[in-house]
C-alpha cells in the first residue's frame, strides 16, 4: 500500500509581510500530480492545514482545490493542529467522508479508524489524533495536565479499538510535539506548547502501531526506530529562515503486509531559495556574487561600524526579494577598553560616551559630551548636597 505523509501547510500564512498564496498553490498543484503518478491509496496531512482559526476566503478556496483534486485518485486522513479550528476544519466531516475526506478533530474521532485495503491484500487501521491542548482535552480523557498524559490516554483508546481489529497493519496521524532518543530540530516559525514548562511528548507513547504520521515541526525528521517508526515530514515550504537548509519534503511510504515499512522523501518544490548574506554594506554590493542571489528570499546581517543610509533600498537595487535587515554590531574599542577594565571607569563621564558609542555604533559628537558631562556634573552635586 502507498501512503502519502504532508502536513504543516499553513495555508493563508505569509514570509516576513510576503504573501505565498500563489506558492502554495504551486505546491498543491504539484501533490496532486505527485499522488496520480506515483498512484497513492491514501494521502495523510497531520494538522496545520491552516495558519489560523479563522483563515482568509483565498486559503478556504486553495483547501478545497486541493481536497477535490486529491480525492479524485485516493482518500485524505486529515487531523487538525494547534493553528487550526477544530470546529472549522471539522465541519460537514460525516458528509465529506463520503466523498474520501476523513477528519479527525475531536476527542470523539480517535479510535474510530480508516480502514483501507490496499494493493498486495494489505489492510491499513489509519487513526488520527488531533491536536490535544491538555487543559482543554484533559479532563475528557481522563488524564493529568501534561501532554505526554493526554497522548497516552488518547493512545489507550487506540489500542483498545486495534485488539478487535485482528491483522491489520497501522498507522496513526499526530500533531504534537514528539522527541525520540536524539534532539528535536525545531524552527523558529513553530508555535510554542509549553504546559507546565514541558511542551514535549517521548514517541514511547505510539508503542504499538506500526507508523505514526507526525505533524509540528517544520523540518523532515525521524524521531524513532524499529518497531515502531515515528517521523515529521516538515511543512512543504519554508516560513522562517531558521529553515534555510531544510530539505522541504513529503513522505512516501510502502507499507507492505508484514515487515518494515519503506519511507522515501519526496523534495517538494522550491519556489524561491533563502539565503542569508553578512558582511559590510559596501563590501556586499561590491561582490559580484551577491548578484547571484537576485531570486532568493535574503537576509541581510550588516556589520557596518556605523548605520549606513537607505541600506534597503541600496540592497534591493541588486537584491529584490531581500525582506529582512538585521544589524549585528561589533564591539567598539572604547566599550571594550571599558570591560577588559574589570569594572566601571573612573571617569563616569567615559563609561557614558562608551555607552552612547555601543549603542548608536557611533561616538558621541561634542555637544553629546557636553550633554552627558554636564548631566554627570548634576548628579554629583545632587549626590553631595543630598
Amino acid at each position: 500500500m502507498r501512503v502519502l505523509h504532508t502536513s504543516d501547510w499553513h495555508l493563508g500564512r505569509s514570509f516576513h509581510g510576503v504573501d505565498i498564496l500563489e506558492h502554495q498553490r504551486a505546491f498543491v498543484t504539484w501533490l496532486i500530480r505527485l499522488v496520480e503518478s506515483e498512484q497513492i491509496e491514501l494521502v495523510v496531512v497531520a494538522g496545520d492545514v491552516y495558519d489560523r482559526a479563522v483563515p482568509p476566503l483565498a486559503a478556504v478556496s486553495l483547501w478545497e482545490e486541493a481536497v477535490i483534486g486529491i480525492t479524485r485518485t485516493c482518500p485524505m486522513l486529515v487531523t487538525s493542529g494547534n493553528h487550526d479550528s477544530p470546529t472549522r476544519l471539522g465541519f460537514a466531516g460525516p458528509l465529506l467522508a463520503q466523498s474520501g475526506l476523513h477528519l479527525r478533530t475531536s476527542v470523539d474521532d480517535i479510535e474510530r479508524p480508516l480502514l483501507i485495503e490496499g494493493a498486495g491484500g494489505v489492510t491499513l487501521a489509519a487513526y488520527g489524533i488531533p491536536y490535544l491542548e491538555p487543559d482543554l482535552h484533559r479532563e475528557a480523557l481522563g488524564a493529568e495536565r501534561s501532554h505526554t498524559a493526554v497522548l497516552d490516554a488518547a493512545m489507550d483508546r487506540v489500542r483498545a479499538d486495534l485488539a478487535t481489529r485482528g491483522d491489520v497493519r497501522t498507522l496513526v496521524a499526530a500533531h504534537a510535539f514528539i522527541t525520540g532518543t536524539g534532539p528535536a530540530v525545531v524552527s523558529e516559525s513553530e508555535r510554542d506548547l509549553r504546559v507546565g514548562g514541558i511542551g514535549d511528548a517521548p514517541a514511547s507513547v505510539f508503542t504499538g502501531v506500526d507508523y505514526v504520521a507526525l505533524g509540528h515541526l517544520h523540518g523532515a525528521q525521524e524521531v524513532s526506530a524499529e518497531p515502531h517508526s515515528a517521523a515529521y515530514s516538515g511543512s512543504p515550504l519554508a516560513f522562517s529562515f531558521s529553515e534555510e537548509a531544510h530539505l522541504k519534503s513529503v513522505t512516501l511510504l510502502d507499507i507492505p503486509a508484514s515487515g518494515p515499512i519503506g519511507a522515501q522523501r519526496i523534495p517538494a518544490p522550491v519556489p524561491r531559495p533563502l539565503v542569508t548574506l553578512t558582511g559590510e554594506l559596501d563590501a556586499l554590493l561590491a561582490d559580484p556574487a551577491t548578484a547571484g542571489h537576485a531570486d532568493h528570499w535574503v537576509r541581510v546581517v550588516l556589520t557596518d561600524a556605523r548605520r549606513p543610509d537607505d541600506p534597503m533600498g541600496r540592497l534591493r537595487a541588486v537584491l529584490p526579494h531581500a525582506i529582512e535587515l538585521a544589524f549585528e554590531r561589533r564591539a567598539l574599542p572604547s566599550v571594550t577598553a571599558e570591560e577588559d577594565s574589570g569594572g566601571p571607569s573612573r571617569d563616569p563621564v567615559a563609561l557614558a560616551e562608551a555607552f552612547v558609542e555601543h549603542v548608536t555604533s557611533t561616538p558621541p559628537e561634542q555637544v553629546e559630551r557636553e550633554l552627558l558631562r554636564a548631566s554627570v556634573e548634576r548628579i554629583r552635586v545632587s549626590g553631595i548636597s543630598s
